[in-house]
């Protein structure tokens, strides 16, 4: 039926078209407007085709270009579009109809005009924008809360806040619906306008106490299809009226306390139970009239809390049991109240403590008495009877103790020595009697006897270690300290006082005693004299420490003194030779090559080790570039050749250097005379020898380097003999 209705529509309007282009052909009369209605959902995509203009409008397509075809954008706000090419009037903008038609009436147009030019004419077109379900209700609160007293009656009305649907007719809000709940329900009424209100109505009686916050979902419904939904939550807070009494655990309670209980001891806390909230349920508890006066004099009760309190003494002997009737009221308007009964049964108790008598005391004995002394007479007493007067007695088991408790008679105990003292180990026992009687609980004392152990000169002085090696260096301070040679001796008094002494030795007709002392109270060492390395390199001695005890014991230790080498010797220069002190003239020819040799530096050292490791450096040197020297073997060479700009003379300063901390030098002056021909030694200039170049160290060196020399060459001499030997039997092979 709509596509019959469509299609009368746009004959009507294609004939209406036709005689207004008549009109304006034969009368040129002002255009004429002719109304075209079209009805599209809103929300269309952008680009959907609403209706063929060109075809409604009875016009041509070409003459939509050629005229110039257009909407008035003001009108249609730019939701509309004429597709030139088609005729089609196309939607260019989706569509909101709450947005575009914010009143709630059920039609919603959009209209626009349709322009011509040349000659101008004007078309009407209205489009209805049709209602979708596309808004689901709202509800202007989320949550809506509501305080209802569990005294309020059944039929009790509550107003809610309503939803609301942007969509219109049937797309709008249709029904609310409730969760489900035993004691609401809703009514929901229609206005004048046809908007649906809710209420909210109580059906049956609260109960706070069993239920006091409830939670219930509002869903707002509408007509469309399909149908959407918006939800809210109703919180009721139900009021507490003062509808319940306290009530007790128990209707009767009993409770044990001892005697002699402190004062402020807490004997039961009352714990009763209010349903109620507020006012409603703070309790305050009380004694009735039925609680005698002495029973308040002993216990109190805290009204706030319900704790019942020792007040003042309570005394087995003098009264068992005690009863008291106590309430317990709530602070409500119309306050209610709840009874119990508290018997409170006094427990007796072992309240006397055993007594320790100890006699013939010990306090102080040798180390060496023998096992089976006796040390003391102990004994027991409890004026409790029963099993609170039967007494125990033992030693205090958390330590091993070489005692032994024996009983002698009826409540009486010795105290015996049962393993060999040893007061090296334990100087002292503090010996703990535990004292303790069967009552319930158990009373008991700790009596604690200090005995005292007296040394004897039962242990020998022991060294730290049985060898000592001393290291000294040589030059050393006379009446240095050099160690300490302490003994270590456990006995006390004149047992423990250790003299020591060095053994007598004589090493190379001298005594240990010229070379070294030892304090005979300290054990502290000390070297008499300054030692010399190059003369002395160790010494062996015993030293002893003895106590003072009787019979005196004693301990010895061997002691090794090492003397270390220190670098208090400089390197002495023995080549080339040159009286003391003078400068060493080294004549060569102008001629020499690169490389020759001029003279050989060697220095020696008495030192030992790295103090004696010699090293050579140029200090100082006329031409650097001319010469060279050897770091290790003192080799002084050429660089280069000589050349006609060279001075005839060249001076070299070399010094030998130690590798000791700190380093020791010797120097030597070089100086190079170069010539064109060198003289046959025989011609030289003679030198005179000063005698006093051969001291006793320099002869030592000279003796040394020949040693060395001589060792060299018959090392040189065994390995040709065994070459060759090699070479024979290679060629008998």
């Amino acid at each position: 039926m709509a596509l019959f209705a469509a299609a009368a529509r746009q004959r009507t309007q294609r004939r209406m078209a036709a005689m207004c282009e008549i009109a304006i052909a034969m009368s040129m009369l002002a255009p004429c407007a002719a109304i075209t209605r079209y009805s599209v959902p809103e929300e269309m995509a952008a680009g959907s085709v609403v209706a063929n203009l060109a075809t409604d409008l009875g016009l041509d397509i070409p003459s939509l270009t050629e005229r110039r075809a257009k909407l008035d954008s003001f009108q249609s706000k730019g939701y509309l579009g004429i597709n030139r090419d088609t005729g089609d009037l196309v939607i260019r903008e989706r569509m909101d109809r709450e947005s575009i038609c914010t009143s709630k009436t059920a039609s919603c147009f959009l209209k626009t005009d349709v322009i011509l030019e040349d000659p101008v004419r004007i078309f009407n077109v209205e489009l209805e924008i049709l209602d979708i379900n596309d808004n689901a209700p709202v509800f202007r609160r989320k949550t809506m809360r509501l305080d209802v007293s569990e005294a309020t009656a059944p039929g009790e009305r509550f107003s809610l806040t309503n939803a609301v649907d942007a969509d219109v007719g049937a797309n709008s809000i249709k029904t609310y619906r409730l969760s489900e709940s035993e004691s609401f329900s809703i009514d929901i009424q229609t206005g004048s306008d046809g908007s649906k209100y809710v209420d909210l109505v109580l059906t049956s009686r609260l109960d706070r106490e069993q239920r006091g916050l409830q939670t219930l979902i509002l869903t707002a419904v509408d007509g469309g299809t399909p149908a959407r939904s918006g939800t809210a939550s109703i919180v009721i807070n139900v009021l507490d009226i003062n509808d319940n009494a306290p009530v007790f655990g128990k209707s009767a309670y009993e409770v044990n306390v001892t005697e002699n209980a402190s004062v402020g001891t807490v004997v039961m806390t009352l714990n009763a139970t209010d349903l109620d909230e507020g006012k409603n349920a703070e309790l305050l508890y009380s004694y009735t009239l039925y609680t005698s006066e002495k029973t308040q004099e002993v216990f109190s009760l805290d009204p706030s809390t319900g704790d019942i309190k020792v007040k003042g003494p309570i005394d087995y002997e003098d009264i068992q049991s005690f009863e008291m009737y106590i309430q317990a009221h709530d602070q409500g308007s119309t306050p209610l109240s709840g009874q119990c009964k508290v018997t409170v049964y006094v427990v007796d108790l072992n309240d006397n403590y055993p007594v320790v008598t100890i006699k013939s005391l010990k306090t102080r004995v040798r180390e060496d008495v023998p096992v089976g002394t006796l040390i003391a007479v102990v004994s027991v007493s409890d004026k409790d009877s029963g099993d609170n007067g039967v007494v125990e007695i033992s030693l205090n088991h958390q330590a091993t103790l070489p005692f032994v408790l024996n009983k002698s008679s009826e409540d009486y105990f010795e105290l015996l020595v049962s393993e060999a003292l040893d007061r090296e180990m334990t100087d002292r026992y503090d010996i703990t009697l535990r004292v303790r009687d069967r009552g319930s609980p158990s009373l008991g004392e700790n009596e604690t006897i200090i005995l005292e152990i007296l040394d004897i000169n039962d242990n020998a002085p022991a060294f730290p270690q049985s060898f000592y090696t001393i290291h000294v260096p040589e030059n050393n301070a006379p009446g240095a300290l050099l160690t300490s040679l302490s003994a270590y001796d456990p006995d006390l008094h004149e047992n423990q006082y250790l003299v020591y002494f060095i053994m007598e030795k004589e090493t190379a007709n001298t005594s240990m005693s010229m070379l070294f002392s030892i304090n005979p109270e300290n054990g502290n060492l000390y070297a008499l004299k300054s030692f010399d390395y190059e003369i002395e390199r160790d010494f062996l001695f015993h030293a002893e420490a003895r106590d003072s005890g009787s019979p005196p014991l004693s301990a010895n230790v061997t002691v090794r003194i090492v003397i270390q080498d220190q670098n208090d010797n400089a390197p002495v220069i023995v080549a080339p030779w040159r009286p003391q002190g003078s400068v060493v003239e080294e004549v060569i020819p102008r001629s020499a090559d690169k490389g020759h040799l001029i003279a050989k530096v060697i220095a020696i050292d008495a030192d030992s080790e790295q103090n004696a490791r010699v090293t050579y450096q140029v200090l100082q040197m006329s031409d650097t570039s001319l010469f060279s020297l050897d770091q290790y073997n003192g080799e002084i060479r050429t660089t280069r050749m000589f050349s006609y700009r060279d001075p005839r003379q060249q001076r070299l300063v070399i010094v030998a250097k130690d590798n000791g901390e700190p380093s020791l030098s010797a120097t030597v002056t070089v100086k190079i005379t170069t010539v064109e021909n060198v003289l046959p030694f025989s011609e030289a200039t003679e030198v005179p020898i000063e005698y006093d170049l051969f001291t006793d160290l320099n002869l030592y060196l000279v003796i040394g380097l020949g040693a060395v020399s001589f060792l060299l060459l018959i090392t040189i001499l065994v390995i040709i003999v065994l070459n060759g030997r090699e070479e024979e039997d290679d060629d008998d092979a």
